[in-house]
């Protein structure tokens, strides 16, 4: 967009992203009263990333570690020389399983062949991802 419309628009945007109306609020404050749901959060979100990677060791796909996310990034320089952006859309074409490139979060476009799964997903859509990628 052009320069002077951007400028405006990160001005809304800063009030808009970082700014929360009363009802959410008062939801917000009645929701944290109960502690167990987000103190169990780290390792319920664990137990899905190590049966993820577990799954994904039987893949030429390697992982990267991954803290305090619910996205784990892979390689995959040993199954294509293709961009990230090329390879992920063969992806969804050829296994039905959704990555995001990872070159899409530097502005330079860098592209180390690197993508990023979520695995904040059921057990069973992670293994059916696994056993798809399998065939990559």
């Amino acid at each position: 967009a052009p320069k002077a419309l951007t400028v405006e628009y990160r001005k809304v945007h800063q009030f808009n992203a970082f700014s929360c109306h009363t009802p959410v609020q008062v939801a917000l404050a009645e929701f944290l009263k109960d502690r167990q749901p987000y103190l169990s959060l780290s390792g319920f979100l664990q137990k899905k990333r190590d049966h993820f990677i577990e799954l994904v060791r039987q893949t030429r796909f390697k992982l990267f570690h991954s803290s305090g996310s619910y996205f784990i990034c892979a390689s995959y320089a040993d199954i294509s020389q293709e961009s990230d952006k090329d390879f992920v859309v063969r992806l969804i074409k050829e296994a039905g399983v959704a990555a995001i490139p990872v070159s899409a979060f530097y502005q330079t476009g860098k592209d180390d062949r690197i993508i990023r799964f979520c695995f904040g997903k059921k057990e069973s859509t992670l293994e059916d991802a696994a056993e798809r990628l399998m065939k990559m």
